[in-house]
């Protein structure tokens, strides 16, 4: 569930990974552990949510944080590095910074 926030700093990251399908669960597995282990402990780590596409060719992370600061410190921390070093040599990674613009909920008549 998307998280509201009134701080104007949050940011979303919305990373795609690229994979070959039979390497899908090993990529989900290792983002939920450094997830588990590192990220989540973060200073400046609001949630996180991790996907699996159908097709088993994507797994994408969206991630929020208070700031790009927070989100730059917990880089700098080399617990998270063994993780990401292992998912890149089984799948592609392109990562997105974003900015919240408007979150839509359903309608009172839809609930």
């Amino acid at each position: 569930m998307t998280q509201q926030s009134g701080n104007n700093d949050m940011v979303v990251f919305i990373n795609v990974f690229i994979v070959d399908s039979v390497n899908q669960q090993r990529l989900v597995d290792l983002l939920t552990q450094v997830t588990n282990v590192s990220v989540r402990h973060a200073p400046g780590f609001i949630s996180s949510t991790l996907h699996r596409s159908v097709d088993g060719t994507k797994v994408t992370m969206y991630a929020q944080w208070c700031s790009v600061e927070d989100y730059e410190a917990m880089r700098k921390d080399l617990t998270p590095l063994p993780y990401l070093q292992e998912a890149l040599t089984i799948a592609k990674f392109e990562p997105g910074m974003y900015k919240v613009v408007k979150t839509f909920v359903p309608t009172d008549e839809h609930a």
